[in-house]
This record gives structure tokens, C-alpha cells and sequence, in this order.
């Protein structure tokens, strides 16, 4: 499958150094996810509080990048593909 929404990349700027919703409440997480829409830094499914996903639902922002040192991979939320 290929993703539609490809063409919404943006070059973003991260918000925060962390995940921005579990600095604010001062929770920790596993590991992190940059959306390529906004540049909203949020947590991975496996941390408790899933703030990236949550992203997606609140914002409809549909691509992810890896926010992890070494990582690139992105995915979009909507097609359920590595884009």
C-alpha cells in the first residue's frame, strides 16, 4: 500500500527535548515520536500514556517519525504503513 498523505510532511521543529505531555504531568516514557505535520513530541504505544497516538486522534496529523538516535523510519496512521 502506499501512503496518500506523504505530501504533508512538513519541516518541522520539535517541541520538546521529551515527550511535551508526560514533561508537563512528569511521567516518563519509553521511547519517542516526532509528528511530521506539527513537530509534536510524543510517547510510543508501548509507554503508558501513548501521547503520539493520542496525537493522532486529537490533531488528525497522520505521520510519525521515529524521535530515537539512529532511527528514521516514519509511519502513517491512517494507511497503517512505513512510509
Amino acid at each position: 500500500m502506499i501512503c496518500k498523505h506523504v505530501s504533508l510532511i512538513q519541516d518541522v521543529v520539535p517541541s520538546a527535548d521529551g515527550c511535551e505531555d508526560c514533561l508537563k504531568i512528569g511521567d516518563t516514557w519509553v521511547h519517542l515520536r516526532i509528528c511530521l505535520i506539527c513537530g509534536h513530541v510524543g510517547c510510543c504505544d508501548q509507554s503508558k500514556n501513548k501521547h503520539a497516538t493520542k496525537h493522532f486522534h486529537a490533531a488528525k496529523h497522520p505521520i510519525i517519525q521515529s524521535f530515537e538516535p539512529g532511527e528514521d523510519w516514519r509511519w502513517c496512521y491512517v494507511d497503517e504503513v512505513v512510509v
